[in-house]
């Protein structure tokens, strides 16, 4: 018997996706950040593990501060009903800083999102390589002329070189 049904989980990304969009465009991640549970626990694999929604809550408006019009569009979404999951194939994507019509700055992200019903989320896991794909677009897209809204106010947990030191 599945823990949520896929219309359930379908109507739940739309929403999400939705207030992510909204969050995208006007820079303002608190109703995005609301469709977290309380106890909610997000995953990032450079900035680390952050814990209750009002962890989330800090750590992404201080993160994306310096990107307000990055935007996340998805190349696919597969539903898991038995466990109350979506995966989605997501490009994290800077627009072009001077020519809107010329290509975006990208790079692609695996995210796990968990269902935890009411229209809310116990759980998001985002997984890419932060220490090829990320620096080097942000690096082509500050090439381009892109500029940063805000001073970088919060630093990657995990770097190359504290990688490295684990092996």
């Amino acid at each position: 018997m599945p823990k949520y049904s896929r219309a359930e989980l379908e109507q739940a990304l739309a929403i999400y996706n939705e207030a992510h969009q909204r969050a995208s465009e006007t820079g303002d991640w608190e109703p995005w950040v609301d469709l977290f549970t309380e106890d909610a626990i997000y995953k990032e694999h450079a900035y680390g593990e952050f814990h209750g929604r009002e962890e989330i809550r800090q750590w992404i408006v201080d993160v994306m501060a310096p990107y307000p019009k990055m935007w996340f569009p998805q190349d696919w979404v597969a539903f898991d009903e038995e466990n109350g999951a979506i995966v989605l194939g997501v490009q994290n994507v800077w627009p072009h800083p001077t020519e809107p019509d010329n290509p975006q700055f990208g790079f692609p992200n695996w995210t796990r999102l968990v269902y935890a019903g009411d229209g809310k989320f116990s759980s998001e896991e985002d997984i890419y390589n932060p220490f090829r794909d990320a620096p080097r677009v942000m690096q082509e897209w500050l090439e381009a002329g892109g500029k940063f809204a805000a001073p970088l106010q919060v630093k990657m947990k995990y770097t190359q070189s504290s990688a490295q030191q684990k092996k």
